[in-house]
């Protein structure tokens, strides 16, 4: 009787294991990548209140609706897990995040906080700009951008238009504007350029959006209140300027709009490539794993086709790709 219990008991295991569904590599990897997503999510530490900013002549306050990353963390994010170069974020100071968002959230933006030491920018030009003209010269220029820009390896830029004309609040010497850019021959959704430009004494601190066009109503509907986070510190604001010391910037209102059609390449690029293919980040520390779980479903690739023709070379090529 145990016996026939046994065999019983042998075949309904066989019976289990056969009708178990068998899981393929986009599975694992999907599994992985949210746990992955998980520990960074968990490691993150955000801010809020009042922050001094690195190199102390800047400081940001993160009111309630907001957060902040520290600049060492949103190094890691801008290099690690969305895939832009070491030099691109050279100058990064921290990010803002909407509360309810962070790094892996889609349908949201990032503001990229950065100082760029380019001396006192004069204002007197600010009245004076005509913008539609200007960005009709911008788009004139792309042909010969491009040219180089493809050499360099980067697709083409197509500036399509002002997401937002620009403004400049002499009282507040704060400057913001947005471009609508198009990459490449990419079909998909565009790319949102919002940058906003507070003057100060000796240089300018700069709040870059990071999305879509898409996300445009969500930046307009809390663009007011971004504008006003970042500030100088005393002795470091537009107001202290001294003629005798001081360096004055080579840039002008005008030029710091106008500038080139995207200073950043690599930085709104990548962000682009992925976003057009429906990734909103890379995690590149993810390549180790994933070269495991192809070489794994390259192994029983190889193994299937043994079991059918014995005279099958393998070359290891793995059966899913990113």
């Amino acid at each position: 009787m145990l016996k026939y219990l046994y065999l019983a008991s042998l075949l309904f295991v066989a019976l289990c294991l056969k009708a178990a569904p068998v899981r393929d590599s986009a599975e694992i990897y999907q599994q992985q990548m949210d746990k992955l997503v998980d520990s960074i999510r968990k490691a993150q530490k955000y801010e809020t209140g009042l922050i001094q900013l690195p190199g102390g002549r800047a400081e940001i306050k993160i009111p309630a609706g907001f957060k902040f990353l520290n600049k060492e963390q949103s190094k890691f994010v801008l290099t690690r897990l969305w895939g832009n170069p070491e030099s691109s974020a050279a100058n990064a100071l921290g990010m803002i995040f909407p509360e309810k968002s962070d790094p892996f959230t889609d349908s949201s933006y990032a503001f990229v906080v950065e100082y760029e030491d380019v001396g006192y920018v004069k204002d007197d030009d600010a009245e004076k700009i005509d913008y539609n003209e200007m960005l009709k010269n911008l788009q004139k220029d792309e042909k010969e951008e491009n040219e180089q820009r493809l050499k360099e390896g980067y697709p083409g830029i197509h500036l399509v238009g002002w997401a937002q004309t620009p403004y400049y609040d002499k009282k507040n010497k704060v400057l913001h504007w947005a471009k609508e850019i198009h990459f490449g021959d990419q079909d998909g959704t565009n790319t949102l350029n919002y940058q906003i430009r507070i003057l100060g004494r000796h240089g300018i601190l700069s709040l870059n959006a990071v999305c879509t066009m898409r996300e445009l109503p969500l930046v307009k509907a809390d663009i007011d209140k971004v504008l006003h986070m970042a500030t100088f510190t005393e002795g470091n604001t537009y107001f202290d300027f001294d003629p005798k010391i001081d360096n004055v910037a080579a840039w002008t209102i005008g030029g710091l709009v106008a500038g080139k059609v995207l200073a950043k390449v690599g930085f709104f690029a990548i962000i682009a490539k992925f976003l057009a293919a429906g990734w909103k980040f890379i995690l590149l520390g993810f390549v180790a794993l994933m070269g495991f779980v192809k070489r794994l479903f390259g192994r029983k690739k190889e193994e299937k086709q043994l079991e059918g023709d014995t005279t099958v070379t393998h070359t290891d090529e793995p059966t899913s790709t990113l």
